[in-house]
């Protein structure tokens, strides 16, 4: 049972990953920069629990809100352009978070041993889950709550005042700027939510992995981010969570037979569901089916 409770934890991470893009496309913005706000959760929660001694959860909150902070920063030069100038933009950002872990040594000598980033040579001892004796099965808990909060605080935004204006300025910029939305205001307000999100989803991974390096944030990263919201569709924040059990539950590990092979076979089929499903797995039409099947199961309830 532990692959499975694994492959679920590893979903969690990569939709924690797609959510946080999903809430910076809904304003239209294609971000790169989400491997680097996950990758400096990692860092942060890391540190935290190792060198400072810090219970997982407040360590897991505070790297969020430092991957919020960073989001925030990066979010008000970098929104200024468009298109492809915000695309190279933030994967310059995501390079450079990399290569600063690459070059970071902060080792602190605690119970006899050092611990801490040491450059190149990565991040070791992140073994808070068990040396405090969590199984596999409770680490998979915790992942999948979190997820389910993040879900239900993005589907909850996505019903309130807030994702209408996210979703205005998504589909026309000049409509929304016209009665009176603070485009630069909505963008960066999408953009630190994002990057909560991916702190997060970095501290768990980190913690999950107990070993991280820089080669674990490279722009490969930053393409799965973007690729699960394209892929599932921006209709409904579900399709995310769907596209990431397509990619990493059936063809990344489903797959894995396949060796080398698996690499073509995943492109092709990516471009074949873009296709066929050029709004997302589950577009507008499913979503509303979807919809529709909750409340009659809800009044049969």
């Amino acid at each position: 049972m532990d692959f499975y409770y694994s492959l679920a934890q590893i979903i969690g991470f990569h939709t924690l990953l797609g959510l946080s893009a999903y809430v910076v496309l809904l304003t239209g913005q294609v971000s790169f920069a989400q491997g680097g706000f996950f990758a400096i959760g990692a860092y942060v929660a890391g540190m935290l629990t190792v060198i400072s001694g810090w219970h997982v959860i407040p360590a897991m909150l505070a790297a969020g809100s430092i991957a919020a902070l960073a989001a925030c920063l990066v979010g008000f030069p970098a929104l200024r352009v468009r298109g492809l100038m915000l695309v190279v933009a933030t994967l310059a950002f995501g390079e450079a978070v990399r290569l600063f872990f690459f070059n970071f040594d902060y080792q602190v000598e605690k119970g006899g041993s050092k611990g801490g980033p040491l450059g190149g040579e990565g991040f070791r001892q992140i073994r808070w889950f068990p040396e405090h004796g969590w199984t596999t099965f409770e680490v998979m808990l915790l992942v999948l709550i979190v997820v389910g909060l993040v879900i239900g605080a993005l589907w909850w935004i996505d019903r309130s005042r807030l994702g209408s204006v996210l979703r205005a300025v998504g589909e026309d910029e000049l409509a929304a700027q016209s009665v009176g939305i603070d485009l630069t205001a909505v963008k960066v307000t999408a953009m630190t939510i994002g990057g909560f999100i991916a702190g997060v989803g970095g501290a768990l991974y980190a913690h999950y992995t107990t070993y991280i390096e820089h080669t674990n944030f490279t722009v490969l990263l930053a393409v799965f981010a973007i690729a699960y919201p394209i892929l599932g569709g921006l209709q409904s924040v579900f399709g995310t969570i769907v596209a990431v059990i397509f990619v990493q539950g059936i063809l990344v590990e489903g797959l894995r037979f396949l060796g080398d092979w698996r690499s073509l076979l995943f492109g092709a089929l990516i471009v074949l569901v873009m296709n066929l499903r050029p709004k997302g797995l589950i577009d507008g039409a499913a979503a509303r089916r979807v919809a529709r099947l909750l409340r009659r199961e809800g009044r049969h309830a």
